[in-house]
């Protein structure tokens, strides 16, 4: 029973790793698309919503509207929720737009509904989500312009990483890099959706607007709307030019909320979506939809590497060798795809000696999993500019 179970085991593993194999090395082949000059300039909303961002959000909104984009083309709104009086004070002096929201339960999907109930319809062609902590590029509305003046509907920049003053920011870096490679690269070289990434991202309007409305996501709303898009027949197209600086975690303890955060919004979606999208596949033959619910059902990335580890040694330990060794293989394909999907920097200083901490993150990986149900009943808010270690 143990043995049949450890096969079991070890299929599901085999089809996580065999699925991130093949896009890390479509991914290897990619060419990022080249956009022509646009015309004319589209009217653009960047919407910023801010949950207690009171450390950064000053900077990211002094930031956005620096843009070398025509200033009455695009207009920045922080959305802010229970953030301090001075720091209200402060945005509206840069002058930016502020939208102060306030709920029982605080979730980024309320607060964007909540905002976008109060502009006008029309008012704006593009909309683009920032996090609170996010730093555009000077050319990112220029760069998302002319990608939507070709026809793209849906377009997710490339997020990297904003700070690697500590392990765990440098490994959760290299882990955002690796994602834009399998799911963003790989995915765009063979024609399907690249992932939303939860900011940096741009929409049309009113695409975007009447999205939302169905969506009352308490955490993992980018994975929501990426399914709720592709279900309806819209591809997620990816710029890696169109960049985005994003911080990352600092502390043990964050990356691991953070990561319950998401490994319970995954596995949510791939109940609640996967079974129909199998159906509407074999009915319609949306492949991209599919795919995308598929990835709900992916082993944790981090995880798995360490799982097949201790489990190669604890089948040669009590003798299973056949199974030791079908648990080894497995192991090497997903340490290739490691090694495939990760950016050249990687070897440098202080990446490389990060890569030693892979175990701490392994560790901390582990104890997300002990939020997750919490993190399927409140929305769990990851701190910024704090330092760490």
């Amino acid at each position: 029973m143990i043995y049949f179970i450890g096969a079991l085991l070890l299929a599901y593993l085999a089809w996580g790793v065999l699925y991130q194999f093949y896009y890390a090395l479509a991914g290897l082949g990619w060419q990022a698309p080249v956009w022509p000059k646009a015309e004319s300039q589209s009217k653009i909303l960047v919407l910023i919503p801010a949950y207690r961002e009171d450390a950064v959000i000053i900077n990211t909104a002094r930031i956005a509207t620096q843009q070398n984009y025509p200033a009455d083309c695009f207009k920045v709104i922080v959305i802010a929720d229970s953030l301090k009086p001075e720091t209200l004070a402060a945005l509206r002096a840069i002058p930016v737009r502020v939208e102060e929201v306030h709920f029982a339960k605080s979730t980024k999907s309320k607060s964007l509904n909540a905002c976008l109930d109060r502009l006008p319809e029309d008012a704006y062609d593009i909309t683009v989500l920032l996090d609170g902590d996010n730093l555009m590029e000077p050319d990112f509305l220029h760069r998302v312009n002319d990608a939507f003046a070709t026809g793209v509907r849906i377009l997710q920049g490339r997020r990297v990483a904003k700070n690697s003053d500590t392990t765990m920011a440098v490994l959760d870096g290299l882990s955002e890099d690796i994602n834009n490679h399998i799911l963003c690269a790989g995915h765009a070289r063979l024609g399907l959706s690249a992932r939303l990434a939860g900011s940096g991202m741009a929409f049309d309007s009113t695409l975007f607007r009447e999205t939302m409305r169905e969506v009352d996501a308490i955490g993992g709303f980018d994975k929501e709307l990426e399914l709720r898009l592709t279900r309806a027949g819209e591809r997620v197209h990816y710029d890696p030019k169109a960049m985005v600086l994003d911080e990352k975690v600092r502390k043990g303890d964050h990356f691991a909320s953070q990561r319950s955060r998401w490994i319970a919004a995954q596995f949510h979606y791939a109940e609640q979506f996967f079974p129909a999208a199998l159906v509407h596949w074999l009915r319609k033959g949306n492949f991209d939809h599919l795919n995308k619910a598929s990835q709900m059902l992916l082993p944790p990335r981090l995880l798995t590497p360490g799982i097949l580890g201790l489990g190669t040694v604890l089948w040669a330990m009590v003798g299973w060798w056949g199974l030791a060794a079908g648990w080894l293989l497995v192991l090497v394909f997903n340490l290739t795809t490691f090694l495939a999907a990760m950016p050249a920097y990687a070897w440098q200083s202080p990446y490389r000696d990060a890569l030693l901490r892979v175990p701490l993150a392994f560790w901390h990986a582990l104890r997300s999993l002990i939020g997750l149900r919490k993190a399927n009943q409140q929305f769990i808010h990851t701190p910024h500019g704090e330092a760490g270690k």
